[in-house]
C-alpha cells in the first residue's frame, strides 16, 4: 500500500495515457493485492498477453522466450521497507505496477513481443549488450512526447518515486529524441539517476522503428564506437540540454 500511494499521488499528470488507462483496465488503480486471475483474463483479452510468476531474474533465453510468446515474467517478492527507494532486482511492484499496465496498449504490446523475438536472435549473434540498451532506454526508462507534453512510459521510472520527479523536472539529464541506433550505441549506469532520456514521438513510431531486420544495424554498430552517456552528438534531436549536475547516488526504483 505504501508503494502504491507514493506513486499514485505523482503519476496522474506525469504518466502517459496508455499507462493510466491500463491501470484502470486491469484494476491496478487502487492499493491492495491485485486479483491476478482477473489481470490475466483482461490482459489476454486486450492484447493476448499474460503475467507469469518467476522466482527472480531468469536467464536471458528464458526471458526472451517469455516476451516473444506474450508472457511477462514477474517476480514473486516485494521490497523491504528499507528498500523503498532502491533495489537492484525487480520485485512484484516494479513488474506488475510498472510494466504490466503498458501491455494493455496494442502497439506497446506488439513492441514487447518483437523485442523478445529480437532478443533470441541477438543472443545468437553475440549482440545482446546493444539490444539490452534499447530495453533500458525504452521499456525501463522511456519518455513519450504527447499533446500534453513529455510523459513517462518506462517502468523503471513509473515504479520509482524519486526518478518520476527527476525524469521530468530535473535540469541535469539530457532529453533527446528517439533514435534506434543512437540508443544502441549509448551505455547506461545502474547505480544512479539517468544522465540521458530518449523521448519517443509515439508508441506507434517506437514499434515501427523496431519491426525490421536488425542484422544490418548490428553490422554498422560493429564499425563504430559507443557514445558517452552524457554526450550530445551533432545529429541528436535535443528536447532539453542537461546541466549534468545533480546529487549523485542511488536512484530510486529498480536499476
Amino acid at each position: 500500500m505504501t508503494l502504491y500511494e507514493r506513486q499514485s499521488a505523482l503519476l496522474a499528470d506525469r504518466a502517459c495515457d496508455p499507462f493510466l488507462k491500463g491501470l484502470e483496465a486491469l484494476d491496478l488503480h487502487r492499493a491492495g493485492i491485485p486479483d491476478f486471475a482477473r489481470v490475466n483474463a483482461e490482459l489476454n483479452r486486450l492484447t493476448g498477453w499474460s503475467v507469469v510468476a518467476v522466482p527472480g531474474l531468469v536467464p536471458d533465453e528464458v526471458f526472451f522466450d517469455h516476451l516473444a510468446n506474450r508472457r511477462f515474467p514477474a517476480g514473486q517478492f516485494i521490497r523491504a521497507p528499507n528498500e523503498l527507494d532502491y533495489l537492484r532486482e525487480p520485485d512484484i511492484f516494479h513488474d506488475v505496477f510498472g510494466h504490466v499496465p503498458m501491455l494493455t496498449d496494442p502497439e506497446f504490446a506488439d513492441y514487447m513481443a518483437a523485442y523478445g523475438r529480437g532478443g533470441l536472435r541477438a543472443r545468437q549473434r553475440g549482440q545482446l549488450h546493444q539490444l539490452a540498451r534499447l530495453y533500458w532506454y525504452t521499456v525501463e526508462f522511456g519518455l513519450l512526447q504527447t499533446a500534453a507534453g513529455v510523459r513517462i512510459y518506462g517502468a523503471g521510472i513509473l515504479s520509482s518515486r524519486s526518478e518520476t520527479i527527476f525524469a521530468l523536472d530535473d535540469p541535469s539529464p539530457n532529453r533527446l529524441g528517439f533514435n534506434l541506433e543512437r540508443i544502441m550505441r549509448t551505455p547506461y549506469r545502474i547505480d544512479d539517476f539517468q544522465q540521458v532520456y530518449f523521448v519517443a514521438p509515439s508508441l506507434g513510431a517506437l514499434l515501427a522503428a523496431t519491426l525490421r531486420d536488425f542484422g544490418p544495424i548490428y553490422d554498422r554498430l560493429a564499425r563504430v564506437g559507443d557514445i558517452p552517456i552524457a554526450a550530445v552528438e551533432p545529429a541528436d534531436r535535443v528536447i532539453a540540454f542537461g546541466s549534468q549536475v545533480h546529487a549523485r547516488g542511488r536512484a530510486s526504483g529498480v536499476q
